[in-house]
């Protein structure tokens, strides 16, 4: 039996020659083996780029990664018993490589006194020049890249360095504190968020016995996983834009779900005036809501605003309701007055005589004033008299409704309101004494309130007709108790309006974000779940120096980055796929501690990446450019070593559908039908069917 000096001489190929914190050079034997090395006991190619080597030390072995290979001229080598090297003076091929350390193999006594290795993050101690380098055994090399000793549940790829051994990891550590998913188009980062979903909820699976209690959540700008999943069943829960197709749901996001931040941004609220009337306006609407407010008070909150309107018209004098335009803008107050308040007769428990007289004096003074023209009617000029009669008749039915609830709803809880009714209310408010006189300043700010509502693509999604409780969305979106639901909700946003999903993707991040964050308050544990942002870099953009006011990108970046920093706390876990890191928050991209990187090209993207990345890496990242579809560099915390890795290849009805355009198969004759008229009735929302003749002369 060889001893153990034999042993790790055989395996020796070079030693130490100068040694930094980030860089050890070594120095290789003249007989070191040149392609291929037989002497771990296997073929094995030998030296290689990215390969691994080991520095013994008293703490086990230092792991060193290959980042450069090389021959360097050098004096001929003194060796033992040559005696005449100095008689002459001729340069020697002397062979050299650059490692970067990364690790510590350490061993233990296992099973039939088999030397068990797991591997360790850092380096304890560093070697000193003239220690040996060895080549890292079979079993060693399997232990680099399988980890073992390490909880690695979930297989994702194969080493090619380490004869095709098995590289997994640990979901706790993937998704726990956030991964990072990079890449230029068509290097298989969409493949890569399928494959890390689809073989992680599988190995739960199998480990459980059952369907896993997991909650993914892929946020699809571009539509890419519909049908990704659709293998698994009742596991998917896929939403889509009304309408949604035959066995999707229909995306809703209520926009009494936005807090007061996301609807300043939608609505670009101008700070010193917009905003404050906003905000009371939202307060309004909520604090109905959360009282359940009764007639009576929403008749009191309407003739409220009824009656700061008439004294905003009297201070303006006869120039508010004198001639032809001013009198018009009073007979339509009044009429509107009497349109409301009439929805409240026979609801009341009081004030029904004061409300009769109310509408009687508003509805005689408005005919008394009223003529034909063109069509309609139009207004002669009112008195002051007039409109004091009106106002004080509006005071004697308040003054006997009973005292309106006091508001303890704030602006931002999520409490049901209707939002067709802000913009009129916002305008109620605008001509409160109280509030100040901000009339001329909310036109823009109603204006926007009500395109949104009246967008068939956004309406339907904001403002649906069936509304849902609060724990209701909650459920749909995140899932309900044990998974039951099903473990993964694609929320297809590919057809919502540019202007408003920025807004969108927010809106539910956040929701996301602090529905896990009241969960552990409640239950004192976390409710593990992943947010997955596809596209990242359209969402949680850099931020820009000329930035002013409260965008939607700007509210967007910042509930991403408060996700970022605080998220892993709460069990939210963010997955981010990206083909511009270089125009990724830069927040976001410190807060991810797993990077997963395939091709980049752009050097810009390549100079973050390695200024970002947690590892001391060396060249290794000089690879990214070169790597091939599916190849890519996993690294972080997830592992303990850098590992260039061949992802697992996906079945193709398994993929998203990312893949190039076949141009030159259509091109040759592949058949492409089309239906322009079907096409524009999506687009459009009609449903009705044109007589025109669809073949227009050309």
């Amino acid at each position: 039996m060889s001893s153990i000096i034999e042993q790790l001489s055989a395996l020796a190929i070079g030693t130490v020659e100068s040694v930094a914190p980030d860089e050890i050079k070594v120095l290789l034997e003249p007989d070191a083996p040149q392609a291929t090395a037989l002497n771990t006991g296997q073929p094995s190619r030998f030296p290689r780029v990215n390969g691994f080597v080991l520095i013994p030390n008293e703490t086990g072995s230092l792991v060193g990664l290959v980042s450069w290979l090389g021959v360097e001229r050098s004096a001929f080598p003194k060796r033992t018993g040559l005696r005449d090297f100095g008689l002459i003076d001729l340069p020697f091929p002397s062979r050299k490589m650059s490692l970067t350390p990364v690790g510590t193999l350490c061993s233990a006594p296992g099973e039939n006194s088999e030397a068990v290795f797991t591997l360790e993050r850092g380096v304890a101690t560093f070697p000193s020049v003239g220690d040996p380098v060895l080549l890292p055994t079979a079993a060693q090399l399997r232990s680099i890249v399988e980890a073992e000793g390490v909880d690695r549940r979930v297989t994702i790829g194969t080493s090619s360095l380490a004869a095709g051994a098995p590289v997994s990891i640990d979901p706790d550590k993937l998704f726990g504190r956030h991964l990072a998913i990079l890449g230029n188009t068509g290097s298989g980062k969409s493949c890569s968020v399928a494959g890390l979903i689809r073989w992680s909820l599988s190995a739960a699976q199998e480990a459980r016995g059952s369907a896993p209690n997991a909650r993914f959540i892929i946020l699809d700008p571009n539509g890419e996983y519909l049908e990704t999943f659709s293998d698994l069943g009742s596991a998917v829960r896929v939403f889509q834009a009304p309408p949604p197709q035959e066995g999707h749901h229909a995306l809703t996001v209520p926009a009494w779900i936005w807090n007061s931040h996301e609807w300043a941004a939608f609505a670009q609220a101008a700070p010193a005036t917009q905003r404050p009337l906003l905000l009371q306006g939202l307060r309004n609407l909520r604090a109905g809501a959360i009282v359940g407010m009764s007639d009576p008070a929403r008749l009191g909150r309407l003739l409220r605003g009824y009656r700061s309107m008439l004294s905003e018209t009297l201070a303006g004098g006869p120039s508010r309701y004198s001639g032809f335009g001013p009198a018009m803008s009073c007979g339509s107050l009044l009429r509107n007055l009497i349109t409301g308040a009439n929805a409240y007769v026979g609801k009341l428990e009081s004030g029904e005589d004061e409300l009769a007289n109310l509408l009687s004096a508003a509805d005689t003074l408005a005919t008394a004033r009223e003529f034909p023209y063109k069509g309609g009617v139009g207004y002669n000029s009112f008195s002051e008299p007039d409109l004091i009669g009106i106002r004080e008749a509006i005071t004697a039915v308040l003054n006997v409704l009973p005292e309106a609830p006091s508001e303890t709803a704030n602006e931002d809880a999520p409490l049901p309101f209707d939002p067709r009714e802000l913009a009129d209310h916002l305008e109620l408010l605008a001509s409160d004494a109280e509030i100040g006189q901000a009339a001329q300043f909310i036109a823009t700010l109603t204006m926007r309130i009500r395109m949104m509502l009246a967008d068939q693509r956004l309406g339907p999604i904001v403002a649906p007709d069936k509304q849902q409780s609060f724990d209701h969305w909650l459920e749909s979106y995140m899932g309900s108790e044990n998974a039951s639901t099903g473990q993964i909700a694609i929320l297809d946003l590919s057809l919502i309006p540019t202007d408003v999903l920025h807004i969108i993707i927010a809106v539910i991040a956040r929701v996301v974000f602090e529905a896990t964050q009241r969960y552990r308050k409640l239950n004192g544990k976390e409710l593990p779940t992943v947010l997955v942002l596809e596209e990242a870099h359209s969402f949680v953009q850099r931020r820009d120096a000329s930035e002013t006011g409260a965008s939607s990108a700007q509210m967007c970046r910042e509930t991403f980055e408060r996700i970022a920093r605080e998220g892993r706390k709460f069990g939210l876990g963010l997955v981010l796929s990206s083909q511009r890191p270089s125009e990724l928050s830069p927040t976001v991209l410190a807060q991810c501690n797993t990077f997963l990187l395939h091709r980049i090209v752009n050097d810009r993207d390549q100079q973050l990446v390695a200024r970002l990345v947690p590892d001391n890496l060396g060249t290794l990242l000089r690879d990214l450019p070169n790597l091939p579809s599916r190849q890519a560099i996993l690294l972080g915390w997830a592992v303990p070593v850098p590992v260039l890795l061949e992802v697992k290849e996906l079945p193709p009805e398994h993929r998203p559908r990312s893949s190039d355009p076949g141009f030159w198969s259509v091109w040759t004759g592949a058949d492409r039908p089309i239906n322009w008229k079907a096409l524009t009735n999506d687009w459009c929302g009609s449903l009705v069917e044109s007589t025109e003749d669809p073949s227009p002369d050309v």
